[in-house]
């Protein structure tokens, strides 16, 4: 890693507990928004392809079950 990265993940560790949570909460609210973006992408993928739901759960039945 750069320097710069060591220097920004020491002051993360130093942070006060209060800020600590503040910024681990952010972090997780950044991730659900990215996640659901990518989520309505791929949904969006798979009905431009003619994929329903009940594509998917036969796919992965037959992942997990061999069914």
């Amino acid at each position: 890693m750069s320097e710069a990265v060591h220097e920004i993940l020491d002051r993360i560790q130093k942070l006060p507990a209060d800020e600590s949570l503040e910024l681990e909460e952010q972090l997780a609210l950044q991730a659900e928004a990215d996640w659901r973006r990518e989520a309505e992408k791929a949904r969006a993928m798979a009905r431009s392809r003619g994929i329903d739901q009940a594509a998917i759960d036969r796919a992965i039945e037959k992942a997990r079950y061999g069914k």
